[in-house]
Formats: structure tokens, sequence, C-alpha cells
């Protein structure tokens, strides 16, 4: 297999150290990194960093495993630190566990030399020589694995280029799509959080030449989010602010605004909490936001409509993954999908005179911070809007109250709904009727977008963990079925042996 190389110049032990927390940010299961070098050229300085990066703890006890051959560590991946000095044949390396330790997480190897031709061939070589009074250090791995590396390294020439030299990196969290986030520690003390978000490649075309993530317009790079936090901040709303941006690389710096949440200990809603979000929710519905937003630079974004060609391309995903799924890999037939699309042009129509606000698409528990130091709507931090659209209202306050990730009791779900009506009645005109219709409407079309794509996150993006998801899923979508105007959608369903949940579990 051919490999990419880069070379990068280490005058001082802190920019090796520095050097182990950017690849502790870059690797993922099925890394074998192989340290090779003279005594003394690092490896051992390099590893440690590496480790206590990803346990995060500057003290964790990292021995030499010369005379143990490997030592594993349970941190955010596992990862089995292997040094084969006293190796006495390449074979022994499958006798102290290396490819289970390969396939569970990471493997970081010194001196791997002594095991031959016995390590991947898909490693990355991570070769550490003396040079002029520091070290030169070249990183050898196929492309993509040696693009993940390159995209750390120019975040720290980013926050060195800004001020930031010397900020000690955190995993924070990824999620399904290509973002990846991270604490960054200033030397000053405090704890900002960086936004690795580069440009979306597009898919395929599937219609009218654009491929999936124009049709429901999901956002392709960061101007989105910078333009939905600057109204949101502009109309008092606590979105983060943005200190540093390299748009255009999608990277930025951004207001850490705290990691508690609306949930307990236990990952079960607070009521109380959750009612401060519902009024927050209410605030900006009546709320005033710009369609065209202006960023310095001269960009322009546009916030588009949650329109017809976005709501049904999502719901296609319950025919196009889920029903496949349920039937053993069967389609859908072709009345099926004729019929089902048909019913949903019919409800799209429904909306007609249903209220349409901004709507920041994922309102719910992960993406709500709780500020208990602020007051009023300030106390509920806002993140993750970046595909924000003009839609019906009730999209938002349908995505916290049947949380997609959180089960929302019944009971509790209903009474935040009523709440919010009632907010929503006491300051405005507010047509209750047509919100509820909208409510149901909605609340069955994202609950068959949901259906069907933790179904494609599983079979196609090999994610597995969102089926849990599935149960809560479901039963959604049968509270939304309860509503008159969705019968012909219940009827399909039954019909199409789609098995909507009376609960959650």
């Amino acid at each position: 297999m051919s490999s990419n190389s880069l070379t990068l110049f280490l005058a001082t032990e802190d920019e090796t150290r520095r050097l182990g927390e950017d690849l502790a940010l870059a690797v993922t299961t099925g890394d074998c990194l192989a340290l090779a070098g003279d005594l003394g050229a690092g490896k051992s300085t390099l590893a440690r960093a590496l480790l206590r990066a990803m346990a995060d703890d500057d003290d964790l006890d990292v021995p030499s495993p010369t005379f143990t051959l490997v030592q594993n560590y349970d941190l955010r991946l596992p990862v089995a630190h292997f040094d084969l000095y006293r190796l006495g044949d390449e074979r022994e390396l499958e006798e102290i566990g290396f490819s289970d330790a390969l396939d569970a997480g990471i493997c970081l190897v010194e001196w791997p030399e002594k095991a031959g031709q016995a390590l991947p061939a898909d490693r990355i070589d991570i070769q550490l020589d003396f040079d002029r009074g520091g070290r030169r250090v070249t990183i050898s791995a196929l492309p993509e694995r040696l693009q993940r590396i390159e995209r750390k390294l120019a975040i720290r020439r980013f926050l060195d280029s800004h001020g930031y030299g010397g900020s000690a990196r955190r995993h924070l969290t990824g999620d399904a799509s290509t973002r990846a986030y991270e604490y960054v520690y200033t030397t000053a003390g405090d704890r900002l959080v960086l936004m690795d978000a580069p440009r979306r490649p597009n898919g395929p075309p599937i219609r009218d030449g654009k491929p999936y993530s124009q049709i429901v317009h999901l956002a392709e790079d960061v101007y989105p989010f910078v333009a939905i936090a600057l109204s949101l901040r502009e109309r008092g709303f606590s979105a983060p602010q943005i200190f540093e941006s390299d748009c255009e690389a999608g990277i930025l710096l951004l207001e850490d605004l705290g990691a508690e949440t609306i949930l307990d200990e236990n990952g079960k809603p607070l009521p109380e909490r959750y009612r401060a979000a519902l009024a927050c929710l209410a605030r900006m519905h009546e709320t005033a936001f710009d369609r065209d937003i202006s960023l310095p630079g001269g960009h322009i974004h546009h916030v588009p409509d949650y329109d017809r060609a976005a709501m049904k391309m999502e719901v296609e995903l319950l025919v196009d993954w889920h029903l496949p799924w349920k039937r053993n890999g069967a389609p859908a037939t072709a009345s099926e999908r004729t019929e089902y699309l048909a019913i949903w042009d019919r409800l799209i129509d429904e909306l007609s005179d249903a209220e349409k606000t901004l709507v920041l698409r994922d309102f719910h528990s992960p993406n709500i911070l709780w500020r208990a130091s602020e007051e009023g709507i300030r106390r509920i931090g806002l993140i993750d809007f970046q595909d924000a659209m003009i839609g019906p209202a009730a999209y938002d306050v349908i995505s916290i109250v049947q949380d997609a990730r959180v089960t929302v009791e019944r009971d509790l779900a209903d009474q935040l709904t009523s709440e919010y009506v009632t907010l929503r009645r006491a300051r405005h005109p507010f047509d209750e009727n047509a919100f509820r219709r909208a409510w149901s409407i909605m609340s069955a079309q994202r609950a068959c977008k949901l259906a069907g794509l933790w179904v494609r996150l599983l079979q196609r993006d090999k994610k597995p963990g969102y089926m849990k998801h599935m149960p809560r899923t479901l039963w959604h979508l049968g509270v939304a079925l309860e509503h008159p105007v969705l019968a012909p959608l219940r009827e399909w369903c039954v019909k199409a042996g789609i098995e909507t949940a009376e609960s959650a579990l």
C-alpha cells in the first residue's frame, strides 16, 4: 500500500507533548501508531502525552511497558501501549494480544522494527530523529489516516496564529455528522470550545441534480452557524460568542456555555429545566428574524424554507430504509411509495395556515445547556443550530417534548406542550387548533424521518448505536397518529406493517 508523509520540526519538549495531544484527537479505532527512533528521541514522551490527553489526566501514570511488553488503558478509546524491545520473535505479537487490541481500539507501538512484517501494512509510521537541537518527526500513512492527522495539525496552527499558542486540547464530542468538538484550555486558564467542521462534501445527485443534503437544507459549511449565532445573540438568546474563525477551513473558536444540561445525573428530564426551555422557545417564536443575514467579509446567509421538497425527502427515509429493514430487505412496492407520498402531499397542504418561525431543527436535550447563573431566556444555552430554517413553529416544540434520545413521559410531554400554548396565548393572538394540527403532522414527519435515519446510520454508515432510539421513535409516531388529520397515514402504516409502539420501551 502506498502512503504519503509529512515532516515536522519540534524545537522543544513541550512541542513534542503538544503533538501527542494533537494525535490523540486524530486517532480512531483500528489505528496502529508505530513509533521509531533512537533512544531519547522522544518516543516515550510522545506516547505519554497521547495517553494522558486521551485520559484527560495530566498526571496519568504511564509506566514503560519494556518488561511487560504491553500496557492496556481503558480510555475514551481503549489503547494498548506496546514496547517490543524485548520481543524475541514476531510471532509472539499475537500471543500478547495485538490483533484483539487493534480490533477494540488503538495500538501504540514502540520499537516497531522488532515486529518484522507482523505489524499491519496500513499502520501510521512515526519516525523521530534528533535535528538541530530539537526533533524531526516524519509521519507516514495512507491518505485517509494522514488527512485526519493533518486536519488536527491545521487546527493547532489556527490556534497558534490567533494567539492561543501553548493551549491544551481535549476531545469533547463528535456526532452523526462530520463535525467534531474540542475543549481548548488556554494558557490564561480559560476553557473554550473549538468546532471542527470541514466543508461537507456533496453526495451524488439524487433529484433535480441536487444531493440529499441540499434538498433537505443541511449546512454545507460553517457560515450558517455563524449567521444564526449572531442573529440569536443580537436578540438576547444564549448562543455562543464566536471569538475566532476560519469559515473557509471550517474552524470556529467559541464561547464555552458549560456542560450542564436539562437532564439529571441519570439522563432523565428535569421538568423545571424543560419548562424554561419551552419558555425560551415561546419567546423565540414571538421574535422576528431576518431571512438574509449579513456576515463580516460580505457573505450573506439566506435562511431556507422548510419546504415541501425537504419534508418529503426526509419522510422518504421511512420507505427507503425502515420498511426494507422491517421486511428483511424487501423494498416498498411502487404502489406503497406512491400512496405514501400522496398522503404526505395532502398533509403538507394542511400546513398552509401553520405559524412559520425560525426552526432550530435540533432543539433537544443534547443541544440545550443549562446556565444556572443566568436569568430568564439566557438560562438556556443554544448550540447545534446550523441547519435552521423557516418552518412550522410546532417543529421545535416536538423536538424537545418528543426528544429522540431521551424518554419524556407522555404526561410531562403533554403538560409542557400545554404550558407552551398558554405562554403563546398570553402575549399574542394564537390559533391553538392550527398549532395542534401542525404539531401532529410535524411529529409524524419527524418520526418517519428518524425511523429511516436510524436504519441508514446502521446499514450505510456502520453506526449501530442509534438503533436503541427506534422504540421511542415509533412510540412518538403512534402519538402523532392519534390526531384525526393523520388517519390516512395511520391506515397506510397498518397496511405496510409499520408497528407503532405504545410506550418508549
